[in-house]
């Protein structure tokens, strides 16, 4: 189990799990419950340069269809084929095995994310 104190958080529902200048990303558990069951994820290649804040991919589930946001500014270097083939993954292990993408940032490109006390806050403790 992920220790979730340990990532970093958007407004947008996003966590960032950082490394050295690697950041692997995903959507919240609190994003995958209201969003219901996925069942498309579109992602952008490897490859592809992406700006914080700015969408970067899609995620489709049977109530609608949301945006991804990129909560960095690098470039993708890895997507998770696995999530692609069966995003159901996003609602099952969202901190796990329903991980996004890993994307390369640019320096600073962590700066203001949020911690976990500060996402729970903005989800009204349900996070």
């Amino acid at each position: 189990m992920t220790d979730l104190t340990a990532l970093s958080y958007t407004a947008e529902h996003e966590w960032v799990a950082t490394g050295a200048d690697v950041v692997t990303i995903g959507i919240t558990d609190f994003a995958a419950d209201k969003l219901g069951d996925v069942v498309y994820v579109d992602l952008p290649a490897v490859g592809t340069e992406v700006t914080a804040a700015e969408v970067c991919g899609e995620i489709e589930s049977t109530k609608s269809v949301g945006e991804l946001y990129a909560p960095v500014t690098g470039t993708v270097v890895e997507i998770n084929d696995a999530v692609v083939d069966d995003p159901s993954l996003v609602n099952a292990e969202p901190f796990e095995g329903g991980w996004l993408l890993r994307i390369q940032v640019a320096a600073g490109a962590t700066d203001g994310l949020l911690d976990r006390a500060a996402y729970e806050a903005l989800t009204g403790g349900e996070a």
